[in-house]
């Protein structure tokens, strides 16, 4: 290869693009300081760590109205301290999906309320493509699921855990999607990319939101470190050509900056004609924010 050859082509991604969750109906960050936050998500309000927060809390009369708390403990594990009565799950809604939220032993609702700009965006491009396929791998819930079935979509949900496909199949019954709208497939995410590559399959559209350490169904481990790259060259197979397909990335507790994925992105797929940077969650009495994760996104 010639030192011409080896040069990057120069990149149209735009960096440090921030997108911001605002309140809905359904959600909103009440307050957030002293490494912790204070959400509502539908009508229970939870208080549980957040290693961003270095700030002082604004509102500290706010959080006795918690109905849970979630103590951090020696050894980086948990538990939710009941303070107020209230359901084991309950529903919520996103525009015209439904979902159910409830406690779990990883402080989690099951909703990811910084993911909101890009299940907006998601349903944009769907829209705009017509019927597409697309592939939703870590798929966890399945919130973004239901947003690119309910906005036309066919859907391929991936997600090695049962307990977590079995939640998202409740989450499409409860909002109504037609069951040939999502393929509920029980695999570890690469070993699946793996096989479509092989098959010729494409899709219109793909979502995956990796995490830094996980399993397969079979006892696959997944480091994001080792794997990420990995996956990305088979994916890089699988998206189709059309005009208007799209890639999104997220990014929640592996550590990287949004610049590194953005870079290993293009790195496969060559420059790219979208976006990356934080997603930030905004408090609904202030200006402030809290850096949530981060994404990379394009579209052919």
């Amino acid at each position: 290869m010639s030192g011409r050859e080896s040069i990057p082509k120069r990149s149209n991604m735009r960096h440090d693009a921030h997108l911001v969750t605002e309140s809905w109906a359904d959600y909103e960050l009440l307050d957030s300081g002293a490494n912790e936050k204070l959400e509502r998500f539908g009508e229970v309000i939870v208080a549980r760590p957040d290693t961003q927060a270095v700030w002082a809390k604004a509102k500290p009369e706010l959080w006795k109205n918690a109905h849970a708390h979630f103590r951090a403990r020696e050894g980086g594990k948990g538990a939710w301290e009941s303070k107020k009565s209230m359901p084991e799950s309950w529903e919520m809604a996103f525009g015209d999906v439904r979902f159910n939220a409830k406690l779990t032993s990883f402080k989690h609702t099951g909703v990811f309320p910084e993911q909101a700009p890009n299940w907006n965006w998601t349903a944009e491009q769907i829209k705009k493509l017509g019927p597409p396929n697309v592939l939703n791998l870590f798929g966890y819930t399945g919130i973004a699921s239901l947003v690119a079935a309910h906005a036309g979509a066919y859907v391929t949900h991936v997600d090695a855990s049962k307990q977590s496909l079995d939640w998202a199949h409740d989450n499409a019954r409860l909002s109504g999607i037609a069951q040939d709208k999502i393929r509920w497939i029980p695999d570890d995410a690469l070993a699946f990319v793996k096989r479509e590559a092989r098959r010729g399959t494409k899709y219109e559209g793909i979502i995956l939101d990796p995490p830094a350490f996980g399993r397969g169904a079979k006892g696959e481990v997944w480091h994001i470190e080792e794997d990420l790259l990995t996956l990305l060259e088979n994916l890089k197979d699988v998206l189709s050509d059309t005009p208007g397909s799209f890639f999104l990335l997220n990014g929640y507790a592996a550590g990287y900056a949004s610049r590194s994925f953005a870079q290993a992105v293009e790195s496969v797929f060559g420059p790219c004609k979208g976006e990356s940077g934080e997603l930030h969650i905004k408090e609904s009495s202030s200006d402030r924010v809290i850096p949530a994760g981060i994404y990379v996104r394009f579209i052919r």
